[in-house]
C-alpha cells in the first residue's frame, strides 16, 4: 500500500515561545520523513479566516496533519511518526 503525501502545519503566533519550540521539533522530523511542513500565524490569518483564531488561538501551538488537528501545546512525536507511516517506511 502506498502512503500518500502528507502535510504538517503548525498553527502559531508571533512571540510564542512554545510555538518556536514546536517548530524546532517539527523541522528536523519533517525533513527526515520528507514531509511538507508549513506554518500559519493565526493572528495574521484572522483577516481571511477568523474561525482559525477563534478555534485554536487559546491552545497554541497546534499541529495539524493534513488539515486535521493532531496535537496541541506539545508535539506528540511518537504518534506523529506513526500517523505519518514512519514505522512502515523504516
Amino acid at each position: 500500500m502506498t502512503v500518500g503525501r502528507h502535510t504538517v502545519t503548525l498553527l502559531t503566533r508571533a512571540g510564542c515561545g512554545a510555538c518556536d519550540g514546536a517548530m524546532a521539533v517539527l523541522r528536523p522530523l519533517c525533513a527526515e520523513l520528507d514531509v511538507a511542513l508549513d506554518s500559519v500565524d493565526v493572528d495574521e490569518a484572522a483577516d481571511r479566516d477568523p474561525d482559525l483564531r477563534a478555534e485554536y488561538g487559546d491552545r497554541l501551538p497546534v499541529v495539524l496533519l493534513d488539515g486535521r488537528e493532531h496535537s496541541y501545546w506539545d508535539v506528540d512525536v511518537a504518534r506523529l511518526r506513526r500517523d505519518l507511516g514512519a514505522d512502515a517506511a523504516g
